[in-house]
């Protein structure tokens, strides 16, 4: 008997074998969308593209006026938090950024005291055309300051202290040797450091030394490496040095804009 082929089933119509799957060609809708989609897709990662290129920008013009307000050696970092950030650039601020900046100078003072690592989140933040000056509504800051750089100011050799909040101080001389001191630390007026409580701890506390304890501790040191506006709100020690919390509104970075209270 006469069996027909399969190409005379169907004609015009593939044919993939036995078992196989039909898939129809897209209609012509199908393919708008897809053509649709795809267009979509490529604006939104355009758009994405152009206003990280805008974020980049306020953050090196953010990170240059910082540092020509702060003379650090090296550019901080920064981050623009927020999106989009081409429509807060079109309002003229920047809701919230966040800036670290490492080894800030303290020249020009008689016990300079550097900030090891300073941490600053800053909300509302406005930036010059000159790129030259930068100004927050409020700020937050934590200013670290390392043992080395707290016993090289004060020149008595620093450490963490056996209780929380204090610090251990060692003054050595030749021919008379050393003593050990402990103190409490805390946040005083001006944004200063205070050396308070001070308890013997190692050592016989003999006159040339106790001297020279006295004119390391004695007196607040200053923090004068602070940008214009940030008050120091609270001081707390850790196993590498002292953390410094300062909090401000109105808070302006530029040339000499360090705190000289």
């Amino acid at each position: 008997m006469y069996q027909p082929h399969h190409d005379e089933e169907d004609v015009g119509e593939p044919y993939y074998g036995d078992g196989a799957v039909y898939v129809s060609p897209p209609t012509r809708t199908r393919r708008r969308l897809i053509i649709a989609v795809a267009s979509v897709a490529a604006l939104l990662i355009g758009a994405v593209a152009v206003d990280r290129i805008a974020a980049a920008r306020a953050e090196s013009r953010t990170a240059e006026a910082f540092q020509d307000g702060m003379g650090t050696a090296d550019r901080p970092s920064v981050h623009v938090r927020g999106f989009p950030v081409l429509t807060q650039l079109a309002e003229g601020r920047l809701d919230h950024v966040d800036l670290t900046a490492q080894d800030i100078p303290a020249g020009g003072t008689t016990r300079p005291l550097p900030v090891t690592r300073l941490t600053v989140g800053m909300d509302g933040l406005k930036t010059s055309g000159s790129a030259d000056e930068a100004h927050a509504d409020s700020v937050t800051a934590t200013a670290f300051l390392s043992y080395a750089d707290v016993s090289s100011a004060l020149g008595v050799q620093v450490s963490q202290g056996d209780e929380s909040g204090r610090v251990d101080a060692t003054a050595s001389l030749p021919l008379v040797g050393d003593v050990t001191v402990s103190a409490a630390v805390s946040a005083a007026s001006g944004n200063r450091i205070a050396f308070t409580d001070v308890r013997a701890e190692q050592g016989e506390l003999l006159p040339p030394l106790k001297s020279l304890l006295d004119k390391a501790l004695d007196q607040p040191i200053p923090l004068r490496n602070i940008p214009e506006g940030l008050r120091l709100r609270s001081v707390t020690t850790t196993e590498d040095g002292i953390d410094a919390r300062f909090t401000g509104r109105s808070v302006t970075f530029r040339p000499d804009s360090s705190s000289s209270a």
